[in-house]
């Protein structure tokens, strides 16, 4: 340990500038660790739905933080294609000031941000300016040098306006539907009236770190809960003589087993973890099926939870239990905490309040929540706490 006392000015600053620089060099051993995982697919592995997510319950980040390190981990490290070859860094030039521990995390943030305003050619040029400066000085640099080299470049033309008139169109590629639609000025107020409600950022919280998804993506969750609030209406256009229904068609065993998947009526096929997540708060119509797959007797329609159920669960978790959420109710599917397809019964000593984002978690990873003392109490896996102490939800207690 050094007696910082008995230095000099000088030599307490070539301490510092050499405690920063070894600081630095861990930190990009720290990103190859990082981009290593997220190279493998971890978050898959582990059931949730990407890295930062992860990084955030093991090594506590805020979720910006952690997005940003697997951000930055992607742009300094060699990429590996689908034939075992290995390619060089996006930013190699950059890679190599942060082996040297010259460049802070802060610094290749802003590093990239100006690339991708200007030629990969200029890369020598940004890095010159984030050894000499601090980030924020890096970033205006990098501005000027853009309008250098694109100032003569003729000013965007507007697009043209779009026709009058409403059209939709849908399909299906590699999984997923594409919508696309033109709506006329009054349909479209409608439309952006019933989803800006629920493209809001979620609120910040201390487990979840602030709402880091795009806009595009915001929108994208919120026409999901549309969807979803309009299949818990009372009135919806019937479909070939009945309510609009969701089926999905597999044997009751792998259902139960959790193996195997589903398959929709255009044949598309959805994961068995998905289908038990849906089974939690959809409409169920059992169809027994013969040995050569003939339909031989099909049941009624039942509502997994009726409204007096979910009113209950709303006063007792007062919106998602997981533990430093703060989504509200009406944001919230009701989950059984012991799987029907396992045995368990339509009760509020089965259920918990859930919103989309842990709904999915907890039936994709090793978390496990239980009813302790009347409350829901959420146990993490072994590979986040080794003793997997209970934890629960303190935002919405009193």
């Amino acid at each position: 340990m050094i007696e910082t006392r008995l230095l000099s000015t000088d030599e307490l600053l070539r301490s510092l500038v050499d405690e920063v620089t070894e600081i630095r060099v861990r930190e990009n051993a720290a990103l190859q660790i990082a981009a290593e995982l997220d190279r493998r697919g971890a978050a898959s592995e582990l059931g949730y739905r990407n890295l930062p997510r992860v990084l955030r319950h093991v090594v506590r980040w805020d979720i910006h933080i952690a997005k940003r390190w697997i951000d930055n981990a992607a742009l300094l490290t060699n990429e590996i294609t689908p034939t075992g070859s290995e390619l060089a860094p996006k930013l190699p030039l950059t890679a190599e000031a942060v082996a040297e521990g010259a460049l802070s995390v802060e610094h290749v943030a802003a590093v990239a941000a100006v690339m991708q305003t200007v030629p990969a050619d200029r890369e020598a040029d940004v890095v010159g300016y984030a050894r000499d400066f601090e980030p924020h000085t890096v970033r205006t640099l990098g501005a000027k040098l853009a309008y250098s080299l694109f100032q003569d470049d003729p000013e965007p033309r507007d697009p043209k306006p779009a026709p009058l008139g409403n059209q939709h169109s849908m399909f299906w590629k590699n999984g997923r539907l594409e919508i696309c639609a033109k709506l006329d000025k009054v349909t479209g107020a409608k439309y952006e009236a019933l989803l800006d409600p629920l493209a809001k950022p979620r609120p910040t919280t201390a487990e979840e770190g602030p709402d880091l998804r795009s806009r595009e993506e915001r929108e994208g969750d919120a026409l999901a809960e549309l969807v979803d609030l309009m299949l818990r209406a009372d009135q919806l256009p019937e479909h070939g003589g009945e309510p609009v229904t969701l089926t999905l068609t597999m044997p009751y065993e792998d259902l139960a087993n959790q193996v195997g998947h589903a398959t929709l009526d255009n044949g598309d096929r959805v994961p068995v973890e998905q289908v038990r997540e849906l089974a939690c708060n959809a409409g169920i119509i059992p169809m027994v099926l013969g040995g050569a797959g003939q339909p031989l007797n099909v049941g009624r329609k039942t509502r997994t939870f009726p409204a007096a159920i979910r009113r209950t669960l709303v006063t007792r978790d007062r919106g998602c239990a997981f533990p430093g959420c703060g989504r509200p109710p009406r944001q919230c599917d009701a989950h059984h905490i012991r799987h029907w397809a396992n045995g368990g019964d339509t009760s509020v000593d089965n259920a918990v309040l859930l919103c989309r984002h842990h709904h999915t978690l907890i039936h994709q990873s090793e978390w496990e929540v239980k009813l302790v003392t009347g409350m829901p109490t959420f146990y993490p896996p072994a590979w986040l706490d080794s003793q997997r102490s209970p934890r629960r939800n303190l935002i919405n207690t009193a």
